[in-house]
Order: C-alpha cells, then sequence, then structure tokens
C-alpha cells in the first residue's frame, strides 16, 4: 500500500505506520497514529517500552540490528523514527529496496554526524556559527580556534551528552576525546526553537517560535515559553529561516529547528531534529494540530493540519530527582493537577534515574507571566524518583 493516502477510500486501519524508537516521543506519536485510524508498530530493544505501552504491536530489538529493522519495514506501509541513534546505513538499504521510511534515512544520516549537519547547512547558505573540523582534540587545537568555543562530537551527542562548553584553557581535562567539531560560542540573547512540517507534496507549516530556557548543570531543556518573548519582527524572521532551512535539506515530516539569537542580532541556526521534539510538546495542549498528529499527516500524505495556537503556555520537564533510581514514584499529581490549567503527561518509564526525562507539564493561561508562574508552583510539588537511595 502506497504511503500517500489522498482522495483514497480505505478500510480500518488506514495503514500501518512501523516507528522505530519506543520512548515518550513515539508513545505521544502512537496516540495520535490511532486516533487517526492507523496502526502502530514500535521497534525497541526495552520490552513494554512506553510506545510499545499503547501500541497495538511492539518489536523487541535493537536498533542496529538489520533484520529488526527490516521486520518492522515489511510490516509496515511508512516507517519513520522518534530517535536518532539508530542504523540510517540499513535503513537506506531498505529504502532502495523501495520500502517508504520518513523522513530520508540519507538526510537522517547527514543529521547523525554533527559534522556534516553543520557543512550541509553551509552549503545550503544557511545561517549558522562558525566551525571547524576536529579529528584530534588537543589542548593545542582549541586554542588556536579560540576561546570562548563549544566542543561538540561528531556523533552520539544526545540530551546535553557530547557537548563541551570552554570559556578559557584552565580545564583540559574536560575535552572530549573523540572526533569532534569545534564552534564559536555564540553570546545569546535567547535559544529559541520552531517546529517545521513538510508533507510529501512540498508544502510546509510552521508552528510559533518559542523560547527555551536550558538547566545549565545537564544541559537539558528545563522550561519552555510558547510564543518566545520576542518582537514580531524577530518571530517572522526565525519562522522564516526555519523553513528555509528545512526546505533546503528537503525534509519530509516535523522538524525541530534550534535557534540562537544573538545579541548581536544575528539570527542562527544551531542544529536540527529530524523528528518531533522536546520543544514542540506544548503543541498538544496549546495548537490546533499538535506536532505528533501533524507528523503522521506528513509521512502518510494527508493535509497538514493548522499550527495556530490558541493560549499562551509555559512547558517544563520532569526529570528523575538526584539520589535516587529504581522503580518510579510519583509524588504531588494531586496537587499539582489541581492547578487550572495544568497538564500532565508521565511517559511510562519503569524505572527513574538522576536527570532521565520521566514526563512533562504543560501549563495554558490567558498569559506567559500567569502560566510561568502555575509552572513554577507544579516544579515545587510534582516530584519524581526511584524507590532506592544511591
Amino acid at each position: 500500500m502506497s504511503h500517500n493516502l489522498s482522495d483514497r477510500a480505505l478500510p480500518f486501519p488506514l495503514a500501518r505506520i512501523g516507528i522505530i524508537g519506543g520512548g515518550q516521543l513515539g508513545r505521544m506519536m502512537v496516540r495520535k497514529a490511532t486516533q487517526l485510524g492507523f496502526a502502530a508498530i514500535v521497534l525497541d530493544p526495552t520490552p513494554n517500552s512506553p510506545a510499545g505501552q499503547v501500541a497495538g504491536h511492539q518489536i523487541v530489538g535493537d536498533f542496529f540490528d538489520p533484520a529488526k529493522l527490516r521486520e518492522l519495514a515489511e510490516l509496515s506501509n511508512v516507517t519513520t523514527f522518534d530517535i536518532e541513534t539508530i542504523d540510517s546505513h540499513a535503513l537506506e538499504e531498505l529504502l532502495d529496496e523501495g520500502f517508504s521510511i520518513l523522513p530520508s534515512p540519507h538526510l537522517l544520516a547527514t543529521i547523525q554526524n554533527k559534522l556534516s549537519q553543520k557543512q550541509l547547512l553551509a552549503d545550503q547558505g544557511i545561517a549558522t556559527g562558525k566551525f571547524v573540523e576536529l579529528e584530534e582534540p588537543t589542548p593545542a587545537a582549541l586554542a588556536e580556534f579560540g576561546y570562548p568555543l563549544v566542543q561538540k562530537a561528531q556523533r552520539g551527542g544526545y540530551d546535553g551528552r557530547g557537548v563541551e562548553i570552554f570559556h578559557d584553557d584552565s580545564e583540559p581535562e574536560r575535552i572530549l576525546p573523540v572526533p569532534s567539531l569545534l564552534e564559536e560560542y555564540i553570546d545569546c540573547e535567547l535559544e529559541l526553537a520552531v517546529m517545521v512540517a513538510r508533507g510529501l507534496d512540498g508544502a510546509t507549516r510552521v508552528y510559533p517560535v518559542v523560547e527555551m530556557v536550558f538547566d545549565l548543570e545537564a544541559n537539558i531543556l528545563d522550561k519552555l515559553v510558547a510564543p518566545a518573548r520576542i518582537t514580531p519582527e524577530q518571530a517572522q524572521a526565525a519562522q522564516d529561516l526555519a523553513v528555509k532551512t528545512i526546505e533546503a535539506i528537503d525534509g519530509v515530516g516535523v522538524f525541530g529547528v534550534e535557534l540562537f539569537l544573538a545579541k548581536d542580532g544575528r539570527l542562527l541556526v544551531n542544529e536540527i531534529a529530524p523528528r518531533t521534539h522536546n520543544s514542540g510538546h506544548y503543541t498538544i495542549e496549546a495548537c490546533v494540530t499538535d506536532q505528533f498528529e501533524q507528523q503522521i499527516r506528513a509521512i502518510t500524505g494527508l493535509p497538514l493540519g493548522s499550527t495556530e495556537q490558541l493560549k499562551p503556555a509555559v512547558m517544563i520537564n520532569l526529570l528523575g530527582a538526584a539520589g535516587s533510581s529504581g522503580r518510579t514514584i510519583v509524588e504531588g499529581l494531586d496537587d499539582a493537577l489541581a492547578i487550572d490549567g495544568v497538564a500532565v503527561h508521565i511517559y511510562g518509564k519503569a524505572e527513574s534515574r538522576p536527570l532521565r526525562k520521566m514526563g512533562h507539564v504543560t501549563v495554558i493561561d490567558d498569559t506567559i507571566e500567569a502560566a510561568s508562574a502555575k509552572a513554577e508552583q507544579v516544579r515545587e510539588l510534582l516530584k519524581i524518583r526511584g524507590e532506592r537511595a544511591l
């Protein structure tokens, strides 16, 4: 069956969607797929994964097992993913055989390597910070590039891992001993993100610009403000740059485009996520069409939905508490849900670990200030921890 469902009368389920990755993104995607009348099949190494809990079928297998990837593709009309650390080479072979895999495995392979991703942006004329390749990281190489700087591992970085920021040469022991790239450190006014959806026909829909506040210790998104507190002109420029970026790389699906708004006024693309993204979770409660439904629409050839934001929103991540691990314990849920406008998402991860993403909370209200105040209340009330002290 073709993945393009336009103008077709189809029996239920409309199609089978394979999802590589059974985490929280896959879980939320499965819910939207089934809402629209699709069946979902998940591939994940963890039995009863968060996405597997809500899907009709989970294949237990590794993301780098070509046989398992083939099994998923053969059971699916279209295959997508909720994680980037997968065997893109095996997916490229399946694509060449005629299987439908979106976004393109060729694009995924480029984005998986932070260096080739940056080179793609530069080649397409997309504004981004200065960078150089660094195959053998040494203090001398960092000094030659010039401080302050950011070192990123070419592969494997995720949720703050594989990234080090250096303001001077005082901590050479922190240099990542892997093939890397060095980037100029951007003196930021704000870190922004824009979710962009692009369909099989090239149509695009762009979401409002959001403002990201990071936990500096963990380098993980801590709080998101939607829409971002920037001028209309800045917002339009950010949306235009994000759409230009996804059109330039010929992406199909939903993409998270992370941006820097520099203090000198420059708008620069930092990184692209070729999937639904943490910065788009607010869309579930705050927008007409959320990012997960949009992904399903995009990869199946259905019309893209409205990205209009209905109310201001603030999102906070729920991370596993420090000092504990083991079976997940949720505290303060009653008190948090007693606050108007609060939506709690618990991801279904059986084990909590320090700083692990365990859920998120979105608060909607009439103003950003009111939503933010409620989000901070929830942060104090709602805790997720493991049952064992470390």
